[in-house]
């Protein structure tokens, strides 16, 4: 039977766009905020959640993230709250893909059993530990993988012919390219770089490809979506929460809807 992850992957593929990939930080701006700014990207078409598990030293992260963190950390956010999110989150949307995000610390700190024990508990489809490189799979992957969990790999743009093999073993759900070398949020790559990095993903891979880092308007993940098979948006979104903070969930779902009625559009002309 198909999993959630490669049913919506198929489903926009066959809607002739990319997948809308959304995320936001646990917790942020507390707990209790946090249903609502998720089921809002829901109701704004996000096709695929990632749920970022807040930590102190976020390596990988722009400012936006690096906040986020902090204001999940500061209003007592912990590792539980992250799966009890991902539990309700389940029960509300049965057949909406979602990933953990996260570095390596939080997911290992009670063993990698017990954390791929509670993301199968919880339902959730696929896990990116930002700070496990594929050399060091063994800290993680075997279990996501027994529990039948994802493992989602990260490649860069310096991400080359030689160590691209060792990124696509064992990785499966999809390939999240990172659009520009740096922290998430900084920066935005030329569409023609990445054109040119989908196409050699693509020839190496059967898994999608989903582009992001640097992805902050409709118009870019318009231009992205004809090329890749999803668009992650995430310092974008975690701006509006820290803008309006717990009651950021009707100004998350506009942002989401112009961010999907934008790969709609896209879509639409290219087969018109």
């Amino acid at each position: 039977m198909a999993d959630r992850l490669s049913t919506r992957f198929a489903a926009c593929k066959a809607q002739g766009r990319a997948a809308l990939i959304t995320f936001v930080t646990a917790g942020d701006p507390d707990v209790a905020a946090t249903p609502a700014i998720l089921d809002a990207m829901v109701a704004g078409g996000a096709d695929i959640i990632e749920l970022g598990m807040p930590f102190t030293d976020p390596m990988a992260d722009g400012p936006a993230i690096e906040l986020a963190n902090l204001r999940s950390l500061g209003s007592g956010t912990r590792t539980r709250d992250v799966f009890a999110l991902a539990t309700e989150f389940r029960a509300r949307h049965a057949d909406t893909p979602l990933v953990l995000m996260g570095y390596a610390n939080p997911m290992l700190a009670r063993g990698a059993d017990w954390f791929a024990e509670q993301c199968k508990a919880a339902g959730v489809d696929g896990v990116i530990c930002v700070d496990v490189p594929p050399e060091e799979d063994a800290e993680i992957g075997p279990t996501l993988r027994a529990a039948g969990v994802h493992l989602v790999r990260l490649a860069t743009p310096t991400t080359d012919a030689q160590r691209l093999p060792a990124v696509l073993q064992g990785a499966s759900g999809f390939l999240y390219h990172v659009a520009v070398a740096g922290v998430t949020g900084k920066q935005q790559a030329a569409q023609a770089s990445i054109e040119i990095a989908v196409a050699r993903l693509k020839a190496a891979t059967d898994l999608p490809i989903a582009v992001g880092f640097g992805v902050r308007s409709p118009e870019q993940a318009a231009a992205i979506g004809r090329v890749a098979d999803g668009v992650v948006v995430g310092s974008a979104i975690v701006d509006i929460v820290g803008s309006h903070g717990d009651a950021a969930a009707p100004f998350v779902q506009d942002f989401v809807a112009a961010l999907r009625g934008a790969l709609t559009t896209q879509a639409q002309e290219t087969a018109a």
